[in-house]
């Protein structure tokens, strides 16, 4: 089996926990060989999603590097708090 290049699925299906459970294996390969998201929901709300293994998933790890805006101490003690006691 080729390789496919790493890109963004084009597309969502959504489907019912239901149909996905009676169509699973069919929706797998969908997802593998068209290369698209499937969504799937359990009374209209979303419990699943279904991507092809190659799209790129962010990292929990360093994911809000450089969104820090307050540069101060935040671990040192506060004297001006503590001179009101």
């Amino acid at each position: 089996m080729d390789a496919l290049p790493p890109s963004a699925p084009s597309k969502t299906i959504e489907v019912g926990a239901g149909v996905f459970k009676d169509t699973c294996l069919a929706l797998m390969d969908k997802v593998r060989d068209e290369r698209v998201n499937v969504l799937i929901t359990k009374h209209g709300s979303a419990v699943a999603r279904l991507i092809p293994p190659d799209v790129a998933v962010p990292s929990a790890l360093g994911f809000m590097r450089g969104t820090v805006v307050d540069q101060t101490d935040i671990v040192g003690p506060d004297f001006e708090a503590l001179a009101d006691i």
